[in-house]
């Protein structure tokens, strides 16, 4: 079933990024860059931290195909994602708390602390769309108010917890899935937003 999920996830997250390598006019190659790297580029980071071989997409070189093929039916709809971007945020709110307990039995798998786990979690959750963000000349929605780390945060802790307390990873994910889930779909149903730091230095002009 998770791997059922993941395959959806990084279909949405590669049409998502899609969108995003149009907005700054890139060409059929960069487009399907940037796919990769949103979709695949989290789990990449967490391995190469954790010195973790062989990479997903390695092992699955599918991944590769299937991602770029979503990013290259993209333009093909895109005229018609307007009406679907509510349908797109819930896909990536799935994605999010999907990878994020990926990175986190990835990480217990090698056996690495608690805190390492949730860490992993996060990584796996965010990182993708940090690099998006980051080459496509955008502010990361990491670094913006959106409660977006804040779940993955919370998907990872509670997956452990109950891990944890239980020793029952079945219902340690679905009981993670469905808070973390519930927290980001309620973030984007509501508009709630972290807080933010604002400094203006008093010289300032």
């Amino acid at each position: 079933m998770l791997h059922i999920l993941y395959i959806v996830a990084i279909t949405a997250e590669a049409m998502t990024a899609a969108l995003s390598a149009g907005r700054r006019d890139m060409d059929w190659v960069g487009v399907c860059i940037i796919a990769w790297i949103t979709a695949l580029g989290g789990g990449t980071i967490r391995n190469i931290l954790f010195d973790h071989y062989p990479m997903a997409w390695v092992e699955h070189p599918e991944y590769l195909l299937i991602t770029a093929g979503a990013a290259l039916f993209t333009p093909l709809i895109a005229s018609f994602m307007g009406r679907l971007r509510k349908l797109f945020l819930y896909l990536d709110a799935l994605g999010l708390v999907v990878f994020t307990i990926i990175g986190c039995q990835i990480a217990q798998d090698i056996h690495l602390p608690v805190t390492i786990i949730v860490a992993s979690g996060v990584i796996t959750g965010c990182a993708g769309g940090v690099l998006r963000d980051v080459l496509c000349n955008d502010i990361p929605l990491l670094f913006r108010r959106e409660i977006y780390a804040s779940a993955s945060l919370v998907t990872g802790g509670v997956y452990v917890a109950i891990d944890h307390w239980y020793g029952n990873p079945t219902i340690a994910m679905l009981a993670a899935a469905a808070i973390g889930l519930t927290l980001r779909l309620l973030s984007i149903r509501y508009d709630w937003h972290m807080p933010k730091f604002i400094y203006r230095d008093k010289w300032e002009h």
